[in-house]
């Protein structure tokens, strides 16, 4: 499955309104879990089973929690029994679409 999550604690983490420091520390959660994952201006994404990817989640949003007594969490997941290296496949495959022009209509 694929997991992509943002987590931030509510209001500013400094006098900037940043909250890139929480963020880091969600971060390095993931980079130390092992799973495969990918950082981008919005989100982290995981790949991994079920259990280990939200035993992650919970990691990197108790690692943010240490930023305030509130935070918030999003979550969008791509459930897909027996698939594994979605995490760069699916973008393989889009990349090759647009290459080929199967972007057009149908």
């Amino acid at each position: 499955m694929l997991v992509a999550f943002s987590v931030a604690p509510s209001g500013a983490n400094d006098a900037e309104g940043s909250v890139h420091s929480a963020v880091a520390a969600a971060v390095r959660v993931v980079r130390e879990s092992g799973l495969p994952n990918h950082t981008d201006s919005m989100f982290t994404t995981i790949e991994g089973e079920w259990d280990e990817v939200f035993a992650v989640v919970k990691a990197a949003t108790e690692a943010v929690a240490a930023w305030g007594p509130r935070v918030s969490l999003v979550l969008k997941a791509d459930i897909r029994t027996g698939r594994t290296g979605e995490l760069t496949g699916k973008v393989e495959r889009l990349e090759a679409a647009l290459r080929e022009g199967r972007d057009t209509t149908p």
